[in-house]
């Protein structure tokens, strides 16, 4: 049984981190393609262009948080870059179609940033993980009630039980791939934002 629950806390984690790691990627990909509509749209998207740069260097600089109560300084950055969208004036029917395109990629990457956000604490229920230590540690005070009490004995448990806890620590990091030791990489953020300045 336990192994059966830790194979599941494993394939959570990894769905966990492959999905994150995806739409880490589409939200690049959606932040050059606004970028590439506000050149498009002219000198007036100059200053959208500046506040969505800003926005990519915090959020290199300050890894995706859960708690979307209290503002961050990403979140500020992304809501200036709406702001602006919104005191935007179209002069024609072109820029009028334009601005409307523009708007509506604008609320795909907010969408897009919320639902990363909210994925990145990690989806494995914390009572399921002290059930597994649990069971786990019966396991070993089960097998080792009776076994002799000598070197090759306390070394294999010990070696064991390190084994265990090791792989349940990365199974924990991958389920929060933002604060951890095995992170995402920010490599799509870092090509946007390169895209962004030219």
């Amino acid at each position: 049984m336990s192994s059966l629950v830790f194979g599941l806390m494993i394939n959570s984690a990894k769905n966990t981190y492959e999905n994150i790691d995806t739409s880490l990627h589409a939200f690049a990909t959606n932040i050059i393609l606004l970028d590439r509509s506000l050149k498009t749209y002219g000198l007036a998207g100059n200053e959208a262009r500046g506040k969505l740069q800003e926005f990519l260097e915090y959020a290199i600089s300050n890894p995706a948080r859960a708690d979307l109560s209290q503002p961050d300084a990403a979140g500020r950055a992304l809501d200036a870059v709406g702001n602006v969208l919104l005191s935007m004036a179209a002069s024609d029917q072109f820029h009028s179609d334009l601005l409307v395109d523009i708007r509506q990629q604008y609320h795909r990457l907010v969408e897009q940033r919320c639902g990363i956000v909210e994925n990145a604490e990690g989806a494995i229920p914390r009572p399921l993980i002290a059930l597994v230590a649990a069971w786990l540690t019966l396991t070993f005070a089960s097998f080792g009630y009776r076994a002799p009490a000598n070197l090759v004995v306390v070394t294999s448990f010990v070696v064991g039980a390190g084994l265990i806890a090791t792989a349940f620590y990365l199974v924990l990091d991958m389920d929060i791939p933002f604060h951890s030791t095995i992170q995402i990489s920010d490599a799509p953020l870092r090509r946007a934002l390169s895209e962004v300045r030219l």
